[in-house]
C-alpha cells in the first residue's frame, strides 16, 4: 500500500495543527505527513500555523482546554480552515478527545484528525492519511464492480444500504443514554461513500427508537427521512427502491423486534414520504459474539479469505450463513454469522453472499477486507465517536427541554447537538 496511489484524492490547502502538550518533533512530523501524502497522490500544503497549549492551561478541565485553543487558533486564522491535525498526549482514553471532536464537527463544521506521535513511521501515517482522505470527501479504494456497475440486482435498481448499531454507557450507568447510529450509503451505484446520522436514546435500549420520530401531522425529524433526502439529493433525484439494511448487535430473542419495531419506522417514514412509494427491503443481522470457528481438515491454518459456509452447521429452517471474508493474522479467524431476517427483494443466495463479501472491502480505513461489512463498522465508529462527546457533559445542562423523558421520573434523555452542514454528509466517523 506504501506505493500505490489512492483512487480519488484531495487536496489540502487550508490546514493547521494543533498540539495538547504532545512531545514530538512537529516540524518533522509535518514534513513526513507531506511526503507521505505525495506517495499516495495527496497534494498537501504546508500548514498554516502550530498551536501549542499554553502549559498554564495543560491541568485544566477538558472542555476548557478546548475553548481555550480555539480562541488561539480564531484569533491567528484568517478563515475557517479546511482541516486541523490534532496532536494528543496519549493513545487511548485522552480526556481532550469526545469535547475537541465535538467542537469541531458540531459548532464549527471543521473536519479533524487526532493522532497519538508515539512511534510514528510510514505505515501510521499513510493510515492516517487513509482517514484524512476519506473525511474530506475523497476515496482510498474503489471496487471493480462498482467502476463497471455489476452488483447483482444492487448496481440496476437505486438501492439504499442502512448500517445501524447502538452503543450503550458501560455497565451499572443507567444515567449514560445509549447513542443509536445508522450509517447510509450515498451517490447510487457506489456502495463505497457513506454518511451517519446519530441520536441518544435511553439508556442500555438496544431498539432504535429515532427511525421515524413525529413532532407534529406535517413534521418527521427521524432519521430515515434525513437518510432518504440525502439519498435522493446525491443519487441524482432518484428515490431508492430497494433498501438492504444491516443490523448488528441484536441477539436471535430480539429478531422480532428488529422487523417489528425497527422495520416498521422505516416503512412509516417512507410512506409518510410518498404515500404510493414502496420500496423492497432486505434485513440482514450480523454477528460476531459466538463460539462457532472454522478450521482447515489437515492443516493448521486459518480458512482462506472469502470462505462461505451455508449449510450443515447453519441453522436447519432459518436463512444464514456464516462469512470469513478477512485474513486472519493473528490466531483463528472468527467468522461472522449473518441472519437473512427478510428477503423482499430476492437475493439469490450465491448473490447475497456475493455482495456481503464485497462489502467487507469498501471500508475506507483498511486496504484489504475486514470481518463484518463496512456499514456495520462505520455505525460502530460513528455511535463510539459521538459517545465520547457525552462522556465530559454536565447532565443538568444536556437534558435540554427537548430532552424526551422515557418514564414518569425517568431520567431526561440530552439531546446530541446536530452536526454542522458542512460535515454532515462526510465520513467524519472514519
Amino acid at each position: 500500500m506504501l506505493l500505490q496511489k489512492l483512487v480519488e484524492p484531495t487536496k489540502i490547502e487550508k490546514w493547521a495543527v494543533v498540539n495538547f502538550s504532545a512531545r514530538c518533533d512537529i516540524r518533522s512530523l509535518v514534513r513526513d505527513l507531506i511526503k507521505c501524502g505525495q506517495m499516495k497522490g495527496i497534494m498537501i500544503e504546508p500548514p498554516f500555523d502550530v498551536f501549542e497549549e499554553n502549559p498554564q492551561v495543560r491541568r485544566a478541565p477538558p472542555l476548557v482546554r478546548v475553548e481555550k485553543m480555539f480562541e488561539q487558533i480564531q484569533e491567528k486564522l484568517p478563515g475557517a480552515p479546511q482541516f486541523l491535525l490534532c496532536l494528543l498526549p496519549e493513545r487511548k482514553n485522552c480526556d481532550v478527545y469526545g469535547p475537541w471532536k465535538k467542537k469541531n464537527l458540531a459548532d464549527y463544521g471543521i473536519v479533524t484528525q487526532c493522532m497519538a506521535p508515539i512511534r510514528v513511521n510510514d505505515q501510521y501515517l499513510t493510515n492516517c492519511l487513509l482517514k484524512i482522505n476519506a473525511k474530506l470527501g475523497g476515496l482510498n479504494s474503489m471496487l471493480a464492480v462498482e467502476q463497471n456497475p455489476s452488483i447483482p440486482l444492487v448496481s440496476k435498481v437505486p438501492t439504499l444500504l442502512l448500517g445501524m448499531d447502538v452503543s450503550h454507557g458501560s455497565p451499572g450507568r443507567s444515567d449514560v443514554p445509549s447513542i443509536a447510529a445508522v450509517v447510509s450509503s450515498r451517490k447510487w451505484p457506489l456502495i463505497s461513500r457513506y454518511r451517519a446520522c446519530v441520536r441518544t436514546q435511553g439508556s442500555k435500549v438496544e431498539m432504535i427508537d429515532n427511525l421515524f420520530k413525529l413532532v407534529s401531522d406535517t413534521e418527521d425529524q427521524g432519521i430515515i427521512r434525513e437518510v432518504l433526502l440525502d439519498f435522493y439529493t446525491s443519487s441524482g433525484k432518484r428515490k431508492p427502491e430497494q433498501i438492504i439494511i444491516f443490523r448488528d448487535g441484536v441477539s436471535e430473542s430480539q429478531f422480532n423486534q428488529v422487523l417489528n419495531i425497527e422495520l416498521d419506522q422505516i416503512i412509516e417514514a417512507c410512506k409518510f414520504l410518498d404515500e404510493k412509494w414502496n420500496p423492497k427491503f432486505s434485513v440482514i443481522v450480523a454477528q460476531k459474539n459466538h463460539h462457532t470457528k472454522f478450521f482447515q481438515p489437515g492443516s493448521p491454518d486459518n480458512v482462506p479469505p472469502g470462505t462461505v459456509i451455508d449449510n450443515r452447521v447453519c441453522h436447519p429452517r432459518n436463512y444464514d450463513f456464516y462469512m470469513c471474508a478477512h485474513a486472519g493474522m493473528i490466531g483463528t479467524t472468527r467468522p461472522t454469522h449473518y441472519h437473512v431476517l427478510l428477503d423482499e427483494i430476492g437475493f439469490s443466495p450465491d448473490d447475497l453472499q456475493e455482495l456481503v463479501h464485497s462489502l467487507s472491502y469498501v471500508y475506507q480505513r483498511s486496504t484489504t477486507a475486514i470481518s463484518v461489512v463496512a456499514p456495520i463498522c462505520y455505525a460502530h465508529l460513528a455511535a463510539t465517536q459521538v459517545g465520547q462527546w457525552m462522556k465530559f457533559e454536565d447532565t443538568s445542562e444536556t437534558s435540554s427541554s427537548q430532552g424526551g423523558v422515557t418514564a414518569e421520573g425517568a431520567i431526561p434523555v440530552p439531546q446530541l447537538p446536530r452536526l454542522e452542514e458542512k460535515v454532515a454528509s462526510s465520513m467524519f466517523f472514519c
